[in-house]
């Protein structure tokens, strides 16, 4: 089978779940599949690897040093030239990394059946914050209806999906992601907070409800002063830095930065627990890497989060300061409870593993070529 993936995302971050994930499936194809990647030239990421990948890069013909005129002129060469190759090599299927194609083309133009992956609805959940022109829903919705079949990353996923768009059910199929890190990469010798401490990872976008967590943190050590959190993911903004400092936080904030896979890992197996508030989670990969790494989840009841936690967890309605105040608490003060919690995360865990989504992506691949 000839796969052709369109590596937008690629363009779009440097790394990141959506990478991984492409990473994940296409290393898993079978032996005498032929996948195709189209990226772009400049960019310098870890791609997939499979024994018969082929590469192919573009942005070779752009002079802007020289000429920006010469370099407009080649660009539309080779665009020309892009949306030649994939309309009229033969591929059995087309796999869009994301909703937009580097071609600039349509994902309908395609001239082989085409699977597309829908990651959430974060951007018709909350317009305002991720998506306030709608184009990107937009662009979304052209590329779902364009397809020949859907994976949804989640059942809550797929049912968001069906509930907004007029795609019949039999052409969407869930395959569940799975976590990149374990607890055997945990005991490197990269540094951690001295104090206990809870985690919080990732993006900290409007959805993720991080003030929330703030809010709470302060009551949580406004009776336990020893109790910290830390925090990985980009730099404070100027909005945080002010709630910090009126919740007189400052000194119960451990900052880390972007880090690498193994210092991730131990920082999760070292703490109390992983914070997840989000409001809403197209999947939520940090609950799966924080039982894999052997600590507790203390996550939200919504959107796709019990699907992944199960029974494994802490929930709590991520609307009630409260709720996540006692639940942090009961933690601290409870180290039984937390040893047992353990011990179900890392069952939970062995349910998802990328080569049961590689399966049954290879099975959405031979339904479509048939």
């Amino acid at each position: 089978m000839r796969i052709l993936y369109d590596g937008r995302i690629y363009s779009m971050q440097m790394a990141g779940g959506i990478n991984r994930y492409f990473a994940n499936i296409i290393s898993r194809l079978p032996p005498n599949f032929a996948p195709s990647l189209l990226v772009e030239q400049s960019r310098e990421v870890n791609y997939p690897s499979h024994a018969n990948l082929r590469i192919h890069k573009f942005g070779t013909l752009r002079f802007n040093h020289i000429s920006h005129r010469l370099s407009a002129y080649s660009s539309q060469l080779e665009d020309y030239y892009l949306r030649n190759f994939t309309a009229r090599k033969r591929f059995d299927v087309a796999h869009p990394t994301y909703y937009t194609l580097l071609t600039r083309s349509r994902v309908g133009d395609y001239r082989c059946p085409v699977v597309i992956t829908v990651w959430d609805m974060i951007h018709e959940l909350f317009p305002a914050q991720m998506d306030p022109t709608g184009l990107h829903a937009e662009e979304k919705r052209r590329a779902i209806m364009s397809a020949q079949a859907v994976i949804c990353i989640s059942e809550n996923t797929k049912k968001d999906l069906l509930e907004r768009y007029s795609v019949p059910e039999s052409k969407v199929t869930v395959t569940y992601l799975a976590s990149e890190i374990d607890g055997n990469i945990s005991h490197g010798v990269e540094p951690v907070p001295s104090r206990p401490y809870f985690l919080f990872v990732g993006s900290r976008a409007v959805y993720k409800n991080f003030d929330a967590l703030l809010v709470s943190l302060s009551e949580t050590v406004s009776m336990r002063p020893e109790a910290s959190l830390c925090v990985v993911g980009t730099p404070f903004n100027d909005s945080e830095q002010k709630l910090i400092a009126e919740l007189r936080l400052t000194n119960h904030i451990e900052y880390y930065g972007l880090v690498g896979d193994r210092h991730l890992a131990k920082l999760y197996r070292q703490s109390i627990a992983l914070v997840y508030p989000t409001l809403y989670e197209g999947f939520g990969i940090p609950p799966l890497e924080a039982m894999a790494c052997g600590t507790v989840v203390v996550a939200s009841n919504c959107s796709s989060i019990p699907e992944v936690v199960g029974d494994a967890g802490l929930l709590f309605d991520p609307g009630s300061k409260d709720e996540l105040t006692d639940v942090l608490l009961s933690l601290v003060n409870n180290p039984a409870q937390r040893e047992q919690l353990i011990v179900k995360g890392n069952q939970r865990v062995q349910e998802f593993n990328w080569n049961m989504t590689a399966a049954r992506t290879l099975d959405v691949y031979q339904s479509v070529c048939n």
